[in-house]
């Protein structure tokens, strides 16, 4: 088999949230699938639907259903070329140490973190694990915080305790990474974390990374989900939650500081980001603070 070189996918989950939840249906069809790999675990159920498992190795078809189980940095392609009708697909990311980097070694978490192990070489789950627990993987794109977080451990809970599972990837698989495609992630990254508080154009960023603004686009959507004016507004959010959380500073100085020149349009992110205004999110936060 030809090893292709795999790209590094950046996964942002929204705002508030630590596992990324995507729910696609078959009047989507935003990304065309490629060769990728990330350090979250990856579930994908789907439903009503047929396509095509590349996990390192492994290639096979399916043309009903599926539920699959991917350890970190294992490379895949996306699975699902046709979703038929009321069909639909659900992925779930999330990192290893999602809730904390110690959390899955306690006692009470064995049998979920040999999944994770197992899960390094891919797992398809069979017909039986598929009906018992479709419905509340589907459930996991209704829910959000604490109750999304409980739900997605009792899922892994019962993927652990099954024994009706093949393993895809057996022989293991040597891959090599775009290491050049790391490294562009990882400069826009550091660029945007020292330069958030001041105005960042798309020919300066695109600079960084020795790329056409066109292209550079086009790389950063496929790479992270998010536009880059997205994921830098959303970085402005993050910190304006730290500085209304931690700080004396007025709405508007804290917005200023975030990088924020206009205040109307900090409002109206803020609240989109986080679903209520900035000062009702102080508000909340009074009681704690004092």
């Amino acid at each position: 088999m030809i090893k292709r070189k795999a790209t590094l996918e950046k996964i942002s989950p929204n705002f508030g949230s630590s596992v990324f939840v995507k729910k696609s249906t078959s009047n989507d069809n935003e990304h065309k699938p490629y060769w990728h790999f990330h350090p979250e675990i990856e579930l994908v159920y789907v439903n009503k639907g047929q396509g095509k498992r590349h996990i390192g190795s492994h290639l096979s078809y399916f043309n009903n259903s599926q539920l699959i189980l991917i350890g970190s940095n294992l490379p895949h392609n996306g699975f699902t070329d046709r979703l038929t009708q009321h069909g639909s697909e659900v992925l779930v990311q999330f990192k290893p140490e999602f809730l904390g980097a110690y959390f899955f070694d306690i006692p009470e978490m064995a049998d979920v973190n040999a999944l994770f192990e197992r899960s390094k070489n891919g797992i398809l789950f069979k017909p039986e694990t598929k009906r018992r627990l479709g419905k509340k993987i589907q459930k996991l794109d209704e829910v959000e915080g604490f109750e999304r977080i409980m739900l997605l451990l009792k899922i892994l809970k019962k993927l652990a305790e099954v024994k009706d599972y093949e393993i895809l990837n057996a022989d293991g698989f040597v891959f090599e990474t775009e290491l050049q495609d790391s490294a562009k992630i990882d400069i826009v990254y550091k660029h945007i974390n020292n330069n958030f508080q001041n105005h960042i154009s798309l020919n300066e960023i695109a600079d960084k990374v020795s790329m056409t603004v066109p292209a550079f686009c086009r790389y950063f959507k496929k790479a992270t989900g998010k536009t880059f004016t997205k994921l830098v507004n959303e970085y402005r959010i993050v910190h304006a939650t730290k500085l209304l959380s931690e700080s004396q500073m007025s709405i508007a100085d804290v917005a200023f500081d975030c990088g924020f020149n206009n205040f109307s349009h900090f409002n109206k992110l803020f609240k989109e980001f986080t679903g209520k205004s900035a000062l009702k999110y102080r508000k909340e936060l009074t009681p704690i603070m004092y």
